[in-house]
């Protein structure tokens, strides 16, 4: 690890340190974080099982959707927040499943394994986990998972070439990932890459999907499939938050953040 990278995690860790503790928003503020999930695929079946504070309005996409999960599939979230994604996911994988979130960010989860006792009271299910560490160097067993869903995570990691090794490392034989993360049109302006607000909200680590593509093709992942959503782009763009805000700031006078990356869903297969 060298010193630019470790400086690209703790400007992170610091920014969703803050956002989980309420000290600053990363959630769509016009109205509420449930309209950005709306706009971008959510089902209200799938909002009304949260708990409070699950839901920080931090996606591009929606990965258990696009995993089309099963009974009793171990899923695996990488940077998983407050835990939007591991109790959707949970209710979908039943009592027989299981579903493993991950964040390096101990504010995090603390966060959500505080709602854990209300998931289990309103839907009886007790199969979802909470554990600290960075998607570079997961605290996950070799081949023990079936499903790795991600949401606009990956694009926060300085080494994506890694993430990817990891995805490639816990799956199980014929097990497939998930990704749904922002992805680069072309080249952004050189304010915006140096933006704090840009690193946090994942705009300033977009790269080609092309390059996305070859990491998991290096990592020995096979069938990769890319769905693009520019839609997605435009949601969070008009959303309140202050960090795409600060994001728009820096772009070109008439420009739109849909000009320059858009929300993919990338599904690959361990053979």
């Amino acid at each position: 690890m060298n010193k630019s990278d470790e400086k690209i995690r703790e400007t992170v860790r610091r920014g969703y340190s803050e956002i989980a503790k309420g000290k600053s928003c990363g959630c769509c503020g016009s109205p509420s974080p449930v309209k950005l999930s709306e706009g971008i695929g959510y089902s209200n079946d799938d909002l009304q099982i949260l708990p409070e504070g699950a839901n920080m309005g931090l996606s591009c996409g929606n990965p258990t959707a696009v995993a089309n999960l099963k009974p009793s599939q171990v899923v695996l979230d990488l940077g998983s927040g407050g835990g939007l994604d591991v109790f959707i996911a949970a209710k979908k994988v039943g009592p027989k499943g299981r579903v493993i979130g991950v964040d390096m960010t101990a504010e995090m989860v603390s966060k959500a394994r505080a709602s854990i006792p209300f998931f289990t009271e309103k839907t009886g299910l007790s199969n979802v986990e909470f554990r600290l560490g960075e998607i570079e160097h997961l605290p996950v067993a070799d081949a023990s998972v079936d499903v790795v869903i991600s949401n606009c995570v990956i694009n926060l990691s300085p080494d994506k070439q890694q993430v990817w090794r990891e995805i490639a490392r816990v799956l199980k034989r014929g097990g497939k990932a998930c990704i749904s993360d922002l992805a680069l049109k072309k080249p952004l302006p050189e304010r915006v890459l140096k933006s704090a607000a840009a690193l946090v909200s994942c705009v300033a680590g977009a790269v080609p999907i092309d390059d996305t593509m070859e990491m998991a093709r290096q990592a020995g992942l096979k069938n990769i499939q890319v769905a693009e959503k520019a839609y997605n782009v435009d949601v969070m763009a008009d959303c309140s938050d202050p960090l795409y805000r600060q994001v728009k700031e820096f772009l070109p006078e008439g420009a739109k953040l849909s000009d320059y990356v858009v929300s993919v869903d990338v599904t690959a297969f361990k053979k």
